[in-house]
C-alpha cells in the first residue's frame, strides 16, 4: 500500500488545485496501482504540529511519509513518483515471496 498524504487547509486555492491534480493522476493510473494508493487529506488547522511544520509550504504532498512536493504539484512528477514507488513495492513483495519459498523448500 502506498500512502499519499495531502496537507493543506480549507479555502486555500493552491490546495484545491493540488487536490485536483492528485485526483486526476490517480484516475489516470492503471486500476491495480490506483487501488494500492491510500489518500489522506489533512488540514494544518486541525493539528498544531502540522501547522508548525508545514504552514509556509502548503499544499504539501507526502508519499509514504516523505516530502514529494509543496506549493505546486506537477502531474508528471507525481505520476512518475507513484510508478517508481509501486515498482519498489512489487520488488519487495517478490523478494519476500522468494524468501518464503526458499524457507519452505528446506
Amino acid at each position: 500500500m502506498i500512502a499519499l498524504t495531502l496537507i493543506g487547509k480549507p479555502e486555500c486555492h493552491l490546495c484545491e488545485v493540488a487536490s485536483d491534480v492528485v485526483d486526476a493522476v490517480i484516475a489516470d493510473l492503471p486500476d491495480a496501482l490506483a487501488e494500492d494508493i491510500e489518500i489522506t487529506e489533512l488540514s494544518i488547522l486541525d493539528d498544531p504540529d502540522l501547522h508548525a511544520q508545514w504552514w509556509e509550504k502548503i499544499p504539501v504532498v507526502l508519499i509514504d511519509g516523505e516530502l514529494h512536493a509543496h506549493w505546486r504539484v506537477s502531474p508528471d512528477r507525481l505520476r512518475s513518483a507513484l510508478g517508481e514507488r509501486a515498482g519498489a513495492e512489487i520488488a519487495q513483495r517478490a523478494t519476500t515471496q522468494d524468501q518464503k519459498t526458499q524457507k519452505g523448500a528446506r
